[in-house]
């Protein structure tokens, strides 16, 4: 690790989830720190006081502030961002804004999340679009050289996720970034898996367009997420459905979309989680993302060691970089076998199968792996615990 030392002490105190689990599913959903819990509860009692418009309008200060420290955290204007009720909406509302015409080529890569290829698969039953995906290189991610072959003046789209559902690998997101730029190609960053867990800047990503999640490394509610839209293309792009909020009628027959990205928003949302997103992102930027980076590679380096030590133990992870999501299978154990065994003793993991990442298992031959994701507040002590645990299973 780098950098000052971690309060770990502090960082469990403020995180009520500690005393009771292990909790090693962070890219599921991590455990909400008490201040964001906090936000959503003082929020949701103040809509059973005054009635839900009426808080609203009280709280407008602490609505506003959730765009400026969403531009913080990502290093744009609050202007480019949308607070929609998942990544995946805020994911789906990018891709199907763009104006896709027969023989454009969608490029993406191996380790793609189920979601974003059915959406491409749909698309391309739809527009006659081609989609491609970018073989890895020898380290196991998206290979940048042969990306640069793929390219040329029929790509529409290139799309990424930077971190994958079911290992450790990062993606190189920067490198693809400039890829895309200079061809002058929309690019598209699922940041899912990322956000939260190391430091995101759009601007040095080169992304036009970004989706993330509240739930996972942000540590923030469930049914939150964010979309970033690079202002000088908003124009390319037009959003799938609009209401009320995203457009004003001015006319019987005429309408004017909202400027900026917000244009991707619905007129009702759920303003006590989205209250507690913005928390959650100033939870994070407290402790410092660079800080969390170093806090969580560390310990999933040190978890993959351990578990590289124990017999019938495989870890699964591939490329240069591997972040804090660990991958493993074990001989003669199933996913759910070794997820149902962990639980029982309060440790919480989860199960990746091929249909969630189908191109990077089948090519690699593997039906599903074991997730075990740690956070900044899990100590070593767990890690250690965990693997014996393992160690248990295997024996019985």
């Amino acid at each position: 690790m780098t950098g000052e030392p971690f309060d770990v002490e502090l960082a469990r105190k403020e995180t009520p989830g500690c005393a009771s689990v292990i909790h090693l599913n962070n890219a599921g959903s991590s455990l909400m720190p008490q201040p964001v819990l906090d936000a959503v509860i003082d929020h949701l009692r103040l809509e059973s006081r005054i009635g839900g418009y009426e808080a609203a309008a009280e709280a407008a200060d602490d609505v506003s502030g959730v765009y400026a420290s969403a531009a913080r955290l990502l290093g744009c204007t609050p202007q480019e961002l949308a607070v929609l009720d998942s990544a995946t909406r805020a994911w789906d509302l990018a891709f199907y804004s763009i104006p896709f015409q027969q023989g454009d080529r969608i490029l993406t890569s191996e380790a793609e999340y189920a979601s974003n290829f059915i959406a491409y698969l749909q698309v391309a039953q739809r527009y006659g679009v081609q989609v491609e995906v970018v073989p890895n290189d020898e380290s196991g991610q998206l290979s940048v050289a042969r990306l640069r072959e793929l390219m040329d003046d029929r790509v529409r789209l290139v799309s990424l996720t930077h971190v994958p559902t079911n290992g450790g690998l990062v993606n190189p997101a920067v490198e693809v970034g400039r890829v895309a730029r200079e061809a002058g190609v929309l690019y598209l960053l699922d940041a899912c898996q990322s956000a939260g867990q190391m430091p995101l800047d759009v601007d040095v990503l080169g992304c036009d367009l970004l989706s993330l999640t509240g739930r996972k490394y942000l540590r923030g509610p469930r049914g939150t997420g964010l979309l970033y839209v690079r202002a000088d293309r908003l124009d390319e792009l037009s959003p799938p459905m609009l209401d009320l909020h995203a457009a004003t009628w001015v006319s019987r027959d005429g309408y004017e979309v909202r400027p900026g990205a917000r244009r991707f928003e619905s007129w009702e949302c759920n303003y006590a989680a989205k209250i507690g997103l913005g928390a959650a992102i100033d939870y994070a930027l407290g402790w410092g993302l660079a800080s969390i980076r170093d806090r969580v590679y560390h310990l999933a380096d040190g978890l993959r060691v351990r578990l590289g030590g124990i017999p019938g133990v495989e870890v699964r992870d591939v490329g240069s970089e591997r972040c804090g999501i660990t991958s493993f299978t074990a001989e003669g154990l199933s996913g759910e076998e070794i997820k149902a065994f962990m639980a029982r003793r309060g440790i919480n993991v989860s199960v990746s199968r091929v249909a969630s990442t189908r191109w990077d298992m089948e090519n690699r031959g593997l039906d599903e792996v074991v997730r075990a994701s740690v956070h900044y507040y899990n100590t070593i002590e767990e890690i250690d615990l965990f693997c014996r645990t393992l160690a248990e299973a295997l024996a019985s």
